[in-house]
């Protein structure tokens, strides 16, 4: 029988698979915090606004091709970790995207306290972005850019709900 914080992780990952924002952000601690190439976010309120515009983005521009695969999910009392690879469509573009990613949690009352998401941004910000980030997507630039877009659009998000 696995640990509770890894059933909790299948629990996240299933429920994002199926693209169920709610369940992902029953998952977090209030004081929770998410770091990944594209966002720094702290508490409960960001974190799950983040997942349901993801969340929202995909079932508005890209179901029809949505896959979420996860694997290597293990966890004890305080740490966790798990693979994930999403297939989508990237909302401002349209691109495909097949995204590798690597996650490492904590947690605290049975919940994600700490989510950080790993993955190779060049790579990411090639299929997303197309020329541009292909050129640029190894510089502090155009990761700064996309940090800056990405908060603009979760503020506006957060702000229509």
């Amino acid at each position: 029988m696995s640990h509770a914080n890894a059933e909790l992780l299948k629990k996240f990952y299933s429920a994002f698979a199926s693209l169920d924002a709610d369940t992902m952000a029953g998952c977090y601690h209030e004081n929770a915090e998410f770091e990944d190439p594209a966002f720094s976010l702290r508490g409960k309120k960001e974190i799950a606004g983040m997942w349901a515009m993801l969340c929202t983005a995909v079932k508005e521009k890209g179901r029809d091709v949505w896959t979420l695969d996860f694997s290597d999910i293990s966890a004890d009392d305080t740490n966790g970790k798990a693979h994930w690879e999403p297939l989508y469509r990237f909302s401002a573009t349209g691109r495909m995207v097949h995204n590798i990613i690597d996650a490492k949690f904590t947690y605290k009352d049975g919940l994600i306290m700490s989510h950080h998401d790993h993955f190779d941004f060049w790579r990411w910000s090639k299929q997303a972005l197309g020329t541009p980030g292909l050129l640029l997507g190894w510089s502090p630039f155009l990761k700064k850019k996309v940090r800056a877009q990405a908060a603009k659009n979760l503020a506006a998000f957060l702000a229509k709900r």
